[in-house]
């Protein structure tokens, strides 16, 4: 998981949103860099989807910036961020029911190419994307409807679509939703295999176990600000976050005996 350049691919500067008299981001910054792959955690409400639509153009900022390949692309809209190589899967199963797993990937594929590869559809295509299938994991689910298929299988498709758009910068939201374990285990190795081909993964996750191992980096957010930046020793050794997330315990002096007020970092969103 080794860095492949020293700047940031992605850098959001100072973002604040607001609906009406709610602030659901406030002053968020933060950066995703090539080879790296980078988490955004905190609880429900914290802020950490309307982030991922900030950076992907789905929502303006009401101040703030995004910088993506050293571009200011604040106000650039979905479909040219998409060409310059955001993509993105969402918590919500977005997927084409009636169409089978690997006609999905294809529709993703082809609208990314344009209207070239609508009129001349290749060999080499559909080779590509059934690679991109067994590369997933998916490949034996190929043919089936969308509709018919697992969540968690689901959640792979929603991942090969976007890889079949050759991203450079990937935000993954709740990505390992639906996975077992041995699933679970087998998806932290492919995103370490992506980073260390060079993309920048985003990742807002539940799964702290998923989320330890494969994590460069971690940003804390609670009530739409970053509270806490670092390493997974960083964010697992820090107060704040103890205190916030991911559990602490205290001592009753008067019976010496120790009150636990763990909590786990319950489902984000």
């Amino acid at each position: 998981m080794g860095r492949h350049s020293s700047s940031a691919l992605l850098e959001v500067d100072d973002v604040i949103v607001k609906f009406g008299g709610v602030t659901a981001v406030n002053r968020a910054t933060f950066s995703a860099h090539r080879g790296q792959i980078t988490g955004l955690i905190g609880p429900n409400g914290a802020g950490k989807t309307t982030c991922f639509n900030v950076i992907t153009g789905l929502q303006k900022p009401t101040s703030g910036r995004v910088r993506y390949q050293d571009r200011d692309v604040t106000r650039w809209p979905v479909h040219r961020r998409a060409k310059h190589g955001v993509g993105r899967t969402f918590q919500r199963l977005e997927a084409f029911g009636s169409l089978t797993v690997r006609d999905n990937v294809r529709v993703a594929r082809d609208i990314h190419g344009g209207p070239l590869a609508w009129v001349r559809p290749s060999g080499r295509s559909a080779l590509e994307i059934d690679v991109l299938l067994d590369r997933v994991g998916i490949g034996q689910y190929a043919d089936e409807r969308a509709d018919s298929i697992p969540t968690g299988t689901a959640r792979l498709l929603e991942l090969a679509r976007a890889l079949a758009c050759n991203p450079q910068l990937l935000l993954l939201d709740e990505p390992s939703s639906g996975l077992d374990e041995s699933e679970t285990d087998a998806f932290g190795d492919l995103l370490k295999d992506l980073a260390a081909e060079g993309a920048a993964i985003l990742m807002v996750e539940h799964d702290m176990d998923l989320v330890m191992a494969v994590c460069d980096d971690i940003h804390v957010l609670d009530f739409g600000q970053i509270i806490a930046s670092g390493t997974p020793a960083d964010i697992r050794t820090d107060p704040v976050v103890q205190r916030a997330y991911l559990g602490y315990a205290e001592v009753d002096h008067s019976g010496d005996e120790e009150i636990d007020h763990t909590t786990e970092l319950g489902v984000v969103s």
